[in-house]
């Protein structure tokens, strides 16, 4: 049955315009190689240690602090629109 058996043709195309290096239909994410927390598989807690590491390390690290008194006024907002009693937090 060898004479029915389909041979595929095989074509090596190059783009006419490319002129870089590497292959230009290889799909990576632009920032992958700036990454630690992309790769090999890992279990959930390597996956955090790792993002806080680099959440720390990054040249922008730490916590914005204009960040965390907006969300804190905003969640006052949304306990005051819902009618939450703030009074249980205080002492008598």
């Amino acid at each position: 049955m060898g004479i029915f058996k389909k041979q595929y043709k095989k074509f090596d195309y190059q783009p006419r315009y490319y002129k870089g290096e590497g292959n230009p239909y290889e799909f990576k994410h632009k920032f992958d190689e700036h990454r630690t927390t992309v790769g090999k598989r890992k279990s959930i807690k390597e996956k955090l240690g790792a993002a806080i590491t680099e959440f720390k390390t990054s040249e922008n690290g730490g916590i914005n602090k204009t960040i965390v008194l907006i969300t804190i006024i905003l969640v006052f907002i949304f306990l005051y629109i819902i009618d939450f009693d703030l009074s249980i937090f205080l002492k008598r």
